[in-house]
């Protein structure tokens, strides 16, 4: 299990990263070394990596706190919490670029698989 949570915090990393790395070439080196007091308007793509980051940042601690408590909870299963882990951190994955290409209807199954993973690890304690 603690590869699985360290590869969808490493997924939450990369999002941030990227996030940041799509807006650079708008905002410009001596901009981003500044105050950053007036910023300039981001592209479609960066508002979309920026809703993509935020939804993750909503569904990580939905994610986390079940995946935690499987090391606690003594009659947790552990092969079902994995199982869900890696379908979560799978559908994440390809969640980023469907949402960044803007196709909305696999990306919403990538979602829904996703929370079909959470809901196994949360399943996987009871």
């Amino acid at each position: 299990m603690t590869i699985w949570l360290i590869a969808v915090l490493g997924l939450y990393l990369g999002q941030i990263y990227l996030s940041a790395l799509i807006y650079f070439p708008t905002e410009g080196t001596m901009r981003h070394l500044g105050g950053r007091d007036v910023m300039p308007e981001k592209g479609k793509l960066a508002k979309r990596s920026d809703r993509a980051l935020q939804n993750m940042s909503e569904n990580l601690p939905l994610f986390l706190a079940p995946a935690l408590l499987t090391y606690v909870v003594p009659k947790a299963d552990v092969g079902l919490a994995v199982l869900g882990a890696q379908i979560f951190f799978f559908a994440r994955l390809a969640y980023v670029p469907l949402y960044l290409t803007g196709i909305p209807g696999p990306r919403s199954l990538a979602y829904m698989v996703a929370l079909v993973g959470n809901i196994m690890v949360v399943w996987s304690l009871l």
